[in-house]
């Protein structure tokens, strides 16, 4: 069979990982201009925000499902249409309400654009292959959390958040489309196999395994999105004084982390062994929140440091989904990896309101700013909880494979 086809499924799943990334970072750059112009407190700027993954998570399962039953050619563009509406909603909101429905808008519509491009992997390639070909896709995906740091904090200052997400709209479209009308379901002369619209979940949800990870994924993915997508940016400008490039700047590290660890972790995984990789992972992605709790006197450099560490080690939520696809034989695949991943984004969206009501207790000054000690009692609480995550995670990644004795049901 020619290569062309897995190409171009590769390159219009990518562009649109590419978009869904370049979404739900924007806000830590453009924070200060949405209070700016609309009077946000900071409940309601982290409620407005996690929005997008509140709706990302609450699809998920019936996600799996379409997916599943329908395949990825069809349900990830017709998805995507809501993001375009998103987007036009976002861009003229006079008020909160409008810009939290158009947030969760385009948290909808890209929710079922990785799920979509993992289900279709496993129809396209070698199962050998499937994890490098899936940490490639979100590496250069996460290239839009790049372009939604330094580059957009620029363009923002230049034309303003609103004509932004105005050309989003199209852009999405086009995205959209290029997913329906240049990739199929299977390859050529394999017939798409549809899973019933029911059974399987149970068997998903009563296996321990299932369990194990996926707290840790939310509080993974959570704290990573929670920092690159809303208060890393803040924590910047509030804590340290830095100006909304130079915060850009530190942000752009994280992506860059972020993009790194997409293009390594499976590599690693599969050479090191995924869970060996995941809780090496763990301990760096712990040790970088700490530079949260720190003074604002210690060196900016050290910041960049964290920032890029947390980025690299929280990319490795991939091989948690790579490692969830795993467990389940192909016609439950869909709705494994979403159940999952629905943990990781509601982990985002709660995590972003949680810490915005952490940071909250605390007055702001003069300026508007909230001081460090808000900051560091938010990071604080994700630090620890994310700890009692790994622990939980450990005796999974302990039982070798092929052997592990936790395979039914978790109240056995």
């Amino acid at each position: 069979m020619s290569s062309a086809p897995r190409v171009a499924l590769f390159v219009t799943f990518a562009l649109a990982y590419f978009l869904s990334y370049f979404f739900r970072s924007a806000n830590a750059v453009i924070a200060s201009s949405l209070v700016r112009d609309l009077g946000l407190t900071a409940d309601q700027l982290g409620l407005m925000t996690s929005l997008f993954y509140a709706s990302f998570a609450l699809i998920q399962l019936p996600l799996g499902s379409a997916l599943d039953r329908y395949g990825p050619r069809w349900v990830t563009p017709s998805l995507m249409l809501a993001t375009v509406f998103g987007c036009l909603l976002f861009a003229n909101a006079q008020s909160f309400a409008t810009l939290a429905l158009g947030r969760s808008l385009i948290g909808l519509g890209m929710a079922g654009v990785l799920m979509g491009a993992l289900k279709a992997f496993g129809q396209w390639f070698p199962r050998n292959r499937v994890a490098t070909i899936s940490g490639l896709l979100v590496g250069l995906g996460a290239c839009g959390g790049l372009v939604a740091a330094t580059p957009l904090a620029w363009l923002s200052d230049l034309a303003g958040w609103r004509p932004i997400f105005t050309w989003a709209a199209p852009v999405t479209l086009c995205s959209a489309l290029s997913i329906m009308l240049w990739t199929r379901n299977t390859p050529p002369g394999e017939t798409w196999q549809a899973a019933s619209a029911g059974g399987g979940l149970h068997d998903i949800l009563a296996d321990l395994r299932f369990w194990r990870i996926a707290p840790l994924n939310f509080f993974m993915l959570g704290t990573t999105l929670a920092v690159q997508g809303l208060w890393g940016g803040p924590y910047l400008v509030d804590v340290l004084g830095l100006s909304k490039i130079t915060a850009g700047n530190v942000l752009l590290t994280m992506g860059v982390g972020v993009v790194l660890g997409y293009f390594t972790c499976g590599w690693l995984a599969d050479r090191f062994g995924t869970q060996r990789v995941i809780i090496i992972g763990m301990l760096v992605f712990l040790a970088s929140q700490t530079s949260f709790l720190l003074p604002a006197e210690f060196p900016l450099a050290l910041r960049y440091i964290s920032y890029m560490a947390l980025g690299f080690t929280g990319s490795f939520t991939i091989v948690l989904l790579a490692q969830s696809r795993a467990l389940f034989p192909p016609q439950m695949s869909g709705r494994a990896v979403t159940g999952v991943n629905l943990f990781g984004f509601a982990g985002t969206a709660l995590l972003q309101w949680w810490m915005g009501l952490i940071i909250g207790l605390w007055p702001r000054d003069s300026q508007g700013h909230y001081p460090q000690p808000a900051y560091a009692a938010a990071f604080l609480f994700t630090a620890i909880t994310t700890a009692l995550a790994v622990a939980w995670y450990v005796p999974l990644a302990r039982a070798r494979a092929g052997n592990v004795t936790e395979t039914r049901s978790a109240a056995s």
